[in-house]
């Protein structure tokens, strides 16, 4: 596949998943991660929208570090993906509007004028993506490796990286 079938596989899994592990790293230099739910994504645009508490750690290690990474696992359990990046946090009226869901009203007392809403977006460098095959066939393939003392190497499933600098 060439970097734009990649983008759109990558962009296709984010879209079906929606929710994400946020891993920041706190002032002690620790990984500190929290479930988020991605509003909006445009890997190509190098966009993931977020909408956040603040405060809250994860926004309070997002202003000290905005390095960040997102990891992405399917409801199969056959497709990862991990995604570096970049975090800023931002005051948009507008497009807070544009990406505000009523089941935010559930999170924010005030819904969507509640001064403890904080967008985030995510600014991605570069992504992993990894798919398992048949989950029979991959336990076959194991299962002969293991017995005959060698590696199954990549035959079990689908691996690539793309930077998006």
């Amino acid at each position: 596949m060439n970097k734009q079938e990649n983008i759109d596989k990558i962009q296709a899994m984010v879209k079906d998943v929606k929710y994400t592990m946020m891993t920041t790293r706190t002032n002690e230099d620790h990984l500190h991660s929290c479930p988020m739910n991605t509003t909006e994504t445009g890997i190509g645009a190098r966009e993931i929208w977020f909408i956040g508490h603040t405060p809250s750690q994860t926004v309070d290690n997002i202003k000290n570090n905005p390095e960040l990474n997102l990891s992405y696992i399917a409801e199969d359990n056959k497709k990862y993906l991990s995604i570096t990046g970049k975090a800023e946090l931002v005051e948009d009226r507008a497009k807070l509007e544009e990406l505000w869901s009523v089941v935010y009203n559930a999170y924010f007392e005030q819904g969507i004028d509640d001064p403890k809403v904080q967008l985030i977006k995510v600014i991605p460098h570069g992504a992993e993506y990894w798919e398992n095959g048949n989950t029979l066939t991959s336990a076959l393939k194991i299962t002969a490796a293991a017995v005959t003392e060698t590696a199954v190497g990549d035959s079990l499933g689908e691996n690539f990286s793309v930077t998006l600098d």
